[in-house]
């Protein structure tokens, strides 16, 4: 075990423990977000911030971007970037509408998740087996995926009652699960607007009222993917593929075959991602209905430091401020900005504790900057509301870079044999 000199006495010390996220800590900080958006909703008198059609809306916005992350996730654990999740979730809108509208709806999820797994597979192919650069080859992956629907869409749509070249006719709704006898009383609460009592309400009416079944569905996927990839021997020899390959194939892993299944999942996790807007936040398929959510779920990823955890907390900032942009627009996100000022002299406090004094600097004038703009206007220009989900991307990410540790062969060539 290695030991660190202690110059003053001779002696020795262990290494400083890296601190682990338990439970109570997660526990604690969701309740301290409950709390900051409660004083921010009473001291702006913007409901909107945390009603339960806020809430249920920004979970309808997160899952496809949480399920892109997912895809990237499973790649990149690995040791594949996969830049091209934006092209496999395109695949994936296109597989729910066609399946969807022809031959049910369930079918239309499994549509999704087949066509995204081709285009996983195209890119693990050009990746793992014929050492194609990364990016290049999700580039490709992407615009391939773009031309290959807009061509199928026409061929397939034009004609058809309903549907045309750039959409598909109506896709029939998947189930969805409301608790009347839980969420009218929850309704009640609500509309008293009580610190944090009707915040706290207003979730769980969220998630009791027409909530779909390929949410819960794909909700559980975060918890089957930690499990997977670290509670099994699976997932311990394809995370030992994204750190060391070498280690992993002298070991006796067939790091080929572990790397062509994670980008296959990877791609298949982008399908659903795609077929979720196509059948759940939408109701057929249409050109350009992705958004670049691929990206902003890659985005996530790296966010949540290649755990899914982490990930599925920055869908939710990315859904909720996409969410509050759509539903209250300037008013709204002019309410933020005070949030946002206050997290960012946070932040600084906080990087000014551990030494660092630039990203500390930074932080604060941000903050400072954000809150004397919070206090001085009225609303956010409508022209600048729909820049809010990419901004909190570029923040976040500038923010958080510092904890970040991406595994050590990810984006790497690997060729078998390399172990010698």
């Amino acid at each position: 075990m290695s030991v660190v000199t202690n110059s003053a006495g001779g002696g020795t010390e262990a290494p400083a423990k890296k601190r682990r996220i338990t439970l109570p800590v997660v526990l604690l900080a969701i309740a301290g977000v409950f709390v900051l958006l409660s004083a921010l909703r009473i001291i702006t008198g913007v409901d909107e911030l945390s009603s339960s059609g806020t809430l249920r809306a920004t979970l309808v916005a997160a899952v496809p971007i949480g399920l892109a992350g997912l895809g990237g996730l499973w790649s990149e654990r690995a040791g594949v970037v996969n830049i091209g999740l934006e092209g496999m979730m395109i695949l994936g809108t296109f597989g729910a509408g066609y399946f969807g509208y022809f031959y049910g709806p369930w079918q239309g999820v499994l549509g999704a998740i087949l066509l995204g797994a081709i285009g996983g597979l195209l890119h693990a192919v050009a990746t793992v087996l014929f050492g194609v650069d990364h990016i290049v080859s999700g580039v490709a992956v992407n615009i391939i995926g773009l031309g290959a629907v807009q061509f199928l869409a026409a061929l397939t749509f034009s004609g058809v009652p309903g549907g045309g070249a750039t959409q598909s006719p109506g896709i029939d709704d998947l189930p969805a699960i409301t608790i009347a006898a839980i969420s009218d009383p929850l309704g009640d609460l609500e509309g008293k607007n009580w610190f944090v009592v009707s915040d706290v309400a207003a979730l769980l009416r969220a998630l009791v009222t027409d909530l779909s079944v390929l949410t819960l569905i794909a909700l559980s996927l975060f918890v089957f993917t930690y499990w997977v990839l670290w509670r099994t021997s699976f997932g311990l020899r394809l995370r030992s593929c994204g750190e060391s390959p070498a280690a992993a194939e002298s070991l006796g892993i067939n790091v080929i075959r572990y790397k062509l299944i994670a980008v296959i999942a990877s791609g298949a996790f982008a399908g659903l991602a795609g077929g979720f807007l196509a059948m759940v936040a939408s109701s057929s398929f249409r050109d350009g209905q992705t958004g670049g959510r691929g990206y902003i779920g890659l985005a996530a990823m790296i966010f949540g430091n290649w755990r899914p955890g982490g990930l599925l907390a920055g869908a939710g900032l990315f859904g909720y401020t996409d969410t509050l942009r759509l539903r209250g627009g300037g008013e709204t996100i002019h309410g933020l900005l005070l949030l946002v000022a206050v997290l960012l002299v946070l932040v600084a406090i906080w990087q000014l504790r551990r030494g660092h004094r630039i990203a500390a600097t930074v932080s604060g004038v941000l903050g400072v900057l954000i809150g004397v703009w919070f206090f001085l206007s009225e609303s956010v220009p409508d022209d600048l509301t729909g820049m809010t989900p990419y901004v909190t991307t570029l923040l976040v990410l500038a923010l958080a870079s510092q904890r970040l540790r991406m595994p050590a062969a990810d984006g790497k060539p690997y060729r078998k044999g390399s172990a010698g």
